[in-house]
């Protein structure tokens, strides 16, 4: 088996596990030791895993969020239910900025029911998937691309956000604690919080199972926002921390109507 097609079976393993053991890999593939912790090594520096004693992982650290590709593949109901609810909050003939990332993706898509729009992104996957939709003005941000991310950060995007203005922007996160939201990424940061001054109104993003973790920068404070949706409702002492915050979170429906 060629390194590539054993490295893209752990990808799919992580994906599915989001851990893998090193001694795992090994026995499964017939390989040494050293040849996976190569592989691991491989993988690490593309970014799509960080390595732990004894293996990898995909879960998000205080400094590590995986990769673009492999975020895509995971969670895609919860996606669906969190942009199902916050399209909710856009009306034809909006101004909507959406940010990078994967849960991004899925309401970006999703914004073609809402037309006519304009929509302001540094999302490349939404820039792929709406460019040429009739209806849609599809202003996209340049910068210096991501491909981590799958998106375009830096100067030149927070120069833009700040010549431009949206009638409300979608932030998503990976890590709520302690009445903020936290990023791992510090160009990510920038680009998100200047979308958030651009922006009239503000909705947050954020996986249930992300609550109560924290990455390495401060994005912003939740009180900022004038939404905050998640996929299912966390712990009851987190929602009663929101609560005395009088920070109100909005659970959108997993689960199909009958």
């Amino acid at each position: 088996m060629r390194r590539e097609e054993r490295q893209q079976l752990i990808v799919n393993l992580l994906v599915e596990n989001k851990t893998v053991d090193l001694d795992d890999l090994a026995d499964r593939f017939t390989v040494s030791k050293m040849t996976i912790h190569r592989d691991l090594d491989d993988l690490e520096q593309a970014g799509v895993l960080r390595k732990v004693r004894g293996g990898a992982t995909i879960d998000a650290g205080t400094q590590f969020e995986s990769d673009f590709r492999i975020r895509e593949r995971q969670g895609n109901e919860a996606k669906l239910a969190m942009a199902e609810t916050a399209l909710e909050l856009v009306e034809p003939g909006m101004t909507v900025m959406v940010n990078d990332g994967s849960m991004a993706a899925v309401l970006g898509e999703m914004l073609l029911q809402k037309r006519p729009l304009t929509l302001i992104t540094n999302n490349a996957a939404i820039m792929e998937r709406l460019k040429g939709e009739t209806g849609i003005t599809l202003i996209g941000l340049g910068g210096i691309y991501s491909a981590k991310f799958n998106a375009y950060l830096g100067v030149v995007t927070e120069e833009a956000l700040s010549r431009l203005r949206a009638d409300i922007a979608f932030i998503s996160t990976p890590a709520v604690s302690g009445g903020r939201a936290y990023h791992m990424d510090d160009n990510v940061v920038r680009a998100k919080r200047a979308m958030i001054a651009s922006s009239t109104r503000t909705c947050l993003l954020v996986n249930h199972q992300r609550i109560g973790h924290t990455a390495l920068h401060v994005m912003a404070d939740l009180a900022d926002f004038d939404a905050i949706i998640t996929d299912s409702a966390p712990d009851a002492a987190v929602l009663e921390e929101f609560e005395q915050a009088g920070i109100t979170l909005t659970i959108a429906s997993t689960q199909d109507p009958t």
